[in-house]
């Protein structure tokens, strides 16, 4: 199975360089599924009905968000009835909507994507740990899913690092959203798990994670500036991952760079 994941989505450049990309990615890494972090799309906070429509019918096949999921009020009802639009699994009971969901090829095989939310200086959810072993706990990977995925949604490097490796061989994949710079250490742990601590943004490097430098800068020393997404070049970043659809192990990463200030991985 080939899966590309695509990072969180600042603003509306990105979104209208990553939409005008699709078909692109689609054919280039021949994937079976794809997979965008939306969470901040609409003017860099949260996702609206609009947006999300927009990246389902261009054909990605399941978004997920993080913590700033519930900035635009008008996604409530829609996530209440959205099976592709997710948001983090371990937020409190009688959250709105769904946090993993299957997709099901014509072949019979079946993959479930999760999106979870850490705890280290994040709003106060769950404990992940606690509820991916929940889970997974009558769930097996290669006889249930023939691939599983998760967009871990945090802030720190150590934590995510650290449930990687507890669900190590338990899962297919697990990425790492939410810091919009991507890590170097995208690799496959010893049990077969994919990991990358950050995929990185959607967006642009000439900022402070996508905004305004000006604006960035003058918060840290006012508190008083209003952040705004910065204008300029967009770099899309993402990861590409080959599962055995037999074991639902992984057996390929590749982090994905194009465009912008960034080094690019692709020849084109």
């Amino acid at each position: 199975m080939r899966i590309l994941f695509l990072g969180d989505i600042v603003g509306r450049d990105a979104r209208k360089t990553v939409l005008s990309k699709i078909e692109y990615f689609k054919r280039k890494f021949k994937t079976d599924i794809l997979i965008v972090n939306i969470e901040n799309a609409a003017g860099g906070r949260g996702v609206t009905p609009k947006i999300a429509d927009q990246f389902l019918n261009s054909g990605v096949d399941v978004l997920t968000t993080g913590n700033h999921v519930w900035d635009q009020r008008e996604i409530f009802s829609y996530i209440s009835n959205s099976k592709y639009l997710l948001r983090p699994i371990n937020m409190p009971d009688g959250s709105p909507g769904l946090g993993k969901t299957e997709i099901k090829f014509a072949n019979g095989n079946k993959v479930l994507i999760i999106n979870c939310i850490a705890n280290l200086f994040m709003p106060d959810n769950e404990s992940v740990f606690k509820s991916i072993e929940k889970l997974l706990l009558n769930v097996k990977l290669g006889e249930d899913y023939n691939a599983i995925f998760i967009d871990l949604h945090g802030e720190a490097t150590s934590e995510k690092t650290a449930f990687a490796n507890y669900i190590d061989g338990k899962v297919s994949v697990v990425i790492g959203t939410h810091t919009h710079v991507p890590t170097a250490d995208a690799r496959i742990l010893p049990n077969g798990t994919a990991y990358q601590t950050d995929v990185g943004m959607c967006g642009n490097y000439d900022s402070v994670i996508g905004m305004d430098k000006k604006a960035a800068i003058e918060r840290f020393l006012s508190k008083k500036s209003y952040l705004t997404v910065a204008e300029g070049e967009i770099t899309i970043c993402g990861v590409f991952i080959e599962v055995d659809d037999f074991t639902g192990k992984s057996n390929y990463i590749k982090p994905i760079r194009i465009g912008g200030t960034l080094k690019s991985t692709e020849d084109n």
